[in-house]
């Protein structure tokens, strides 16, 4: 299938290189409001976003503009009847996903989110895991992710740290992917309490520092901690942690920590073997750009098999919807100072 790119910084430029390396997808053409960003993609470049959906072999949009900034092109590009892939969070508030999953429906096309740290061996034998009941009664379900980004960062572009355009801080624009890892492994939150700062940064609207406490539906405890001011050299890795009554798992970044369960099974010590955490850097800890393309790639690949077997994406709409709605619930929290419940 034809993909076309959406915003070509550096987050289009990962989409570029895993649209490339993919099987079933060809990078046909990009849009970007200033030519010379799109110069060195070597494919179609579009200043006029009209005539980049106009184009009849354009069959997948993804886009790469900043969080607040996803609707509009999105809702074009099905208007259009074109497919999107839109990069996390897929929108800043669950009332604008909702509007796009609609618009999604009414055309007859797909709306898939970028949930890349879903596609690593890790993750999925996490989840095989958790889904064949291994941990028993589930008791604790967190995740960490203890990150650093210095001023420059902030300064770079106008967009970031704004709540009309970045949505949020620490949680929806880092720790993201680590609150749908864990909402993935340990299911739904019925309740949140929290806490939010911006400890370490200037001229920001948001926050560097969050701190929530949860409580699951499964009746298990958690915490989610995201920063944007926690220095270290090399970067910490972010954490995804599940305890229950028959096994502990802890999975930092694509590794892990700890895989311990009351009664093992004969892939264990595979998986102790190859997938445990040795000197591995961390993954964006302190560089955004310091990650692989490789989890996009088969994120764009899940998307292109749906489309053809008419069915829907792990990674729709809906299973993105579910992190940003909590950290929506986690900022109503630390606004008013009291506890967020979900209803059911």
């Amino acid at each position: 299938m034809n993909f076309g790119i959406i915003g070509t910084g550096s987050i289009g430029r990962f989409h570029a290189e895993a649209i490339r390396a993919m099987d079933g997808g060809t990078l046909h053409s990009v849009f970007q409001r200033n030519p010379q960003n799109a110069a060195d993609y070597g494919v179609r470049s579009y200043s006029d976003l009209a005539e980049f959906l106009s184009d009849p072999e354009l069959e997948i949009v993804t886009i790469a503009t900043p969080s607040g900034a996803h609707f509009e092109p999105a809702l074009a590009a099905l208007a259009a009847g074109k497919h999107v892939v839109c990069e996390k969070p897929l929108e800043i508030t669950a009332a604008r996903i909702d509007e796009m999953s609609a618009a999604a429906k009414n055309a007859g096309r797909t709306l898939a989110a970028i949930l890349n740290r879903r596609f690593n061996p890790a993750m999925s034998a996490f989840k095989a895991a958790a889904d064949a009941g291994r941990f028993g009664k589930i008791t604790s379900a967190s995740c960490y992710v203890k990150w650093f980004r210095d001023q420059a960062y902030y300064d770079s572009a106008e967009w970031r740290g704004t709540w009309e355009l970045d949505g949020g801080g620490a949680l929806m624009n880092q720790a993201i992917h680590s609150i749908d890892a864990l909402l993935h492994l340990a299911g739904p939150v019925k309740s949140v309490r929290a806490n939010t700062a911006c400890l370490a940064h200037e001229r920001i609207e948001v926050e560097d520092m969050a701190v929530a406490l949860l409580e699951f539906e499964n009746g298990a405890r958690g915490v989610i901690e995201g920063s944007t001011c926690s220095w270290s050299k090399a970067g910490h890795p972010a954490r995804v942690q599940i305890c229950g009554t028959e096994g502990s798992v802890f999975l930092a970044d694509e590794t892990f920590e700890a895989w311990d369960f009351k009664h093992g099974q004969p892939h264990d010590e595979e998986i102790r073997a190859t997938l445990m955490r040795g000197n591995q850097a961390a993954l964006g800890g302190n560089d955004p750009k310091a990650i692989q393309f490789h989890q996009h790639q088969r994120n764009f690949e899940e998307v292109v098999n749906a489309i053809r077997e008419g069915r829907e994406p792990s990674t729709s709409a809906g299973e993105a919807r579910k992190a940003v709605e909590l950290i929506e619930a986690i900022y109503a929290s630390a606004a008013a100072g009291g506890e967020v419940r979900f209803l059911t």
